[in-house]
């Protein structure tokens, strides 16, 4: 195997005990793109998509671009174009996995467990690990914003104690950075806009911690180790008690990387028709709203757009690990107050929702909800509604109802190349609720849809060397209890 390239340029790769060395100089800044780079990049692929050929030569107009001129949204692809995407991914994901890729870390960017004040501690001792001035490299940590005036993770006394190391340490010479400049603080919106700025990712708690940080990286994503200091831990797969002999053979030998496919969410927003205005019989070129009692969405998103009229318009993307849901939401049952009586005046809503596959109508769902996850997602939301579980390596979409009223839905698994749609008819009683990664309830009026795809981003998951499979089901039974049941009992045959 040796020589062989990466799809991606990232450099050669023999086997999982050879690692793959970085290209570079030993002083050249190390890490993720540069964002002019990054931007540029995006950029001229946006403009290569901007003809597509037919099967004769002629050129054609590609989808519309998305407002912002540096995404490429996996919605707009064609099937072609998307299966490719998808194809490239999986290829990716199979070569790193057999690799350990060696990087260059100068940034570390460290997540906490949200709302856990017990994990401050441990923040603070990995922190201090790390800007340690015995280390070989001066790392640049970054913390939560929030942790600048912390009393428990005190920046200020951190800082006068690494201090104090670095007058009696031997290799401290003066030409480093100084240790505030080394200890730094990220933001939500530095993660949307600048993740070329970190080099590599630590999280301290659960599986949400690690969803957490998908969810502030919402593009590039850097390679993530997670430390288990939560519940069940599917995606942390270290000790915290071992984590500076994890972290300095991670930095020292390299790393093994699990690609996991995320999903990309679109909400799309219904616009109201306008018509032209006829008053005594003439077109006075005005235009009025059409009201939206005589609308099927079916027809809208099966049937063909006219050139001068947009039924629907983008109204937020997100990158997704786990799952997108869309349910019922806050539709309980209404009360009307009679003096000291509260009456039922209307029953409770359930969720009326269409199935579209790529330009299929799939079918009508009436439940409290339809619950759409990744490979990754499949232990959560999903198990917990009745889907089924999936290795994180398929490339496949999971679509399971929640509590449908009917005796015959059932979950159902689709390929990765598929572009979901999942709207609230025209005619529904109510309104329904979509959630990404548990995050951002946003409302479906009637009229409005989501869309989900393969995300172009996947997930940069660390892993331990080993076999994977063995782990995913290790943790699957040790966790959840799979197959789990007393062993039968061997019997003697009667001896005549």
């Amino acid at each position: 195997m040796a020589g062989k390239k990466l799809a991606s340029g990232m450099g050669t790769y023999t086997n999982a005990n050879t690692p793959v060395e970085p290209k570079g100089n030993e002083d050249d800044d190390i890490g993720q793109e540069d964002q002019v780079s990054w931007q540029e990049r995006l950029a001229a692929k946006g403009s290569k998509q901007s003809e597509s050929s037919t099967d004769d030569g002629s050129n054609v107009e590609a989808p519309l671009q998305p407002a912002d001129e540096h995404a490429v949204h996996s919605r707009l692809l064609t099937k072609k174009q998307l299966s490719d995407m998808a194809w490239g991914v999986r290829e990716l994901s199979k070569r790193l996995g057999s690799v350990k890729l060696k990087l260059k870390v100068k940034t570390v960017f460290l997540l906490t467990k949200a709302h856990d004040e017990t994990l401050i501690g441990n923040t603070r001792e990995v922190a201090k690990w790390l800007l340690n001035p015995d280390r070989d490299v001066q790392y640049t940590v970054y913390v939560e914003e929030s942790m600048k005036e912390n009393k428990k993770f005190d920046a200020k006394r951190l800082l006068a104690e690494l201090e104090e190391l670095q007058a009696h340490s031997s290799k401290a010479n003066g030409e480093g950075k100084k240790l505030d400049k080394r200890l730094r603080y990220w933001s939500n919106d530095m993660c949307r806009t600048k993740p070329h700025s970190f080099d590599f990712v630590v999280t301290l708690g659960g599986d949400g911690t690690v969803l957490y940080a998908s969810w502030l990286f919402q593009r590039i994503v850097p390679p993530v180790l997670s430390f288990a200091l939560g519940s069940l831990g599917f995606l942390t797969k270290f000790d915290y008690d071992e984590f500076q002999e994890t972290l300095t053979k991670s930095f020292r030998d390299g790393v093994t990387i699990s690609l996991r496919l995320r999903f990309e969410g679109t909400v799309m927003r219904s616009q109201k028709r306008r018509r032209a205005a006829i008053e005594n019989g003439e077109n006075k070129g005005k235009e009025e709203e059409v009201e939206n009692e005589n609308r099927d969405l079916v027809e809208e998103l099966i049937g063909e757009e006219k050139e001068d009229e947009r039924t629907h318009r983008p109204d937020g993307t997100y990158e997704i690990l786990n799952d997108i849901v869309v349910d019922r939401g806050p539709n309980p049952s209404k009360f009307g107050v009679q003096g000291s009586f509260k009456l039922l005046t209307s029953l409770p809503a359930m969720s009326s929702t269409e199935i579209f596959g790529d330009d299929e109508h799939f079918t009508s769902v009436q439940a409290d909800g339809v619950c759409v996850a990744t490979p990754t997602g499949s232990t959560a939301y999903n198990l917990a509604a009745g889907g089924s579980l999936c290795h994180p390596e398929n490339p496949v979409i999971l679509v399971t109802a929640i509590c449908a009223h009917t005796l015959s839905f059932r979950p159902i698994i689709l390929p990765d190349t598929i572009v979901l749609r999942i709207g609230v008819p025209y005619d529904a009683r109510a309104s329904s609720w979509a959630s990404f990664d548990g995050r951002e309830r946003v409302e479906l009026r009637p009229g409005d849809y989501v869309t989900i795809s393969a995300s172009r981003y996947p997930f940069a998951n660390v892993m331990p060397q080993g076999r994977r499979s063995e782990d995913w089901v290790n943790s699957i039974s040790g966790k959840l209890g799979w197959n789990t049941r007393q062993r039968q009992k061997s019997y003697k045959e009667w001896s005549i």
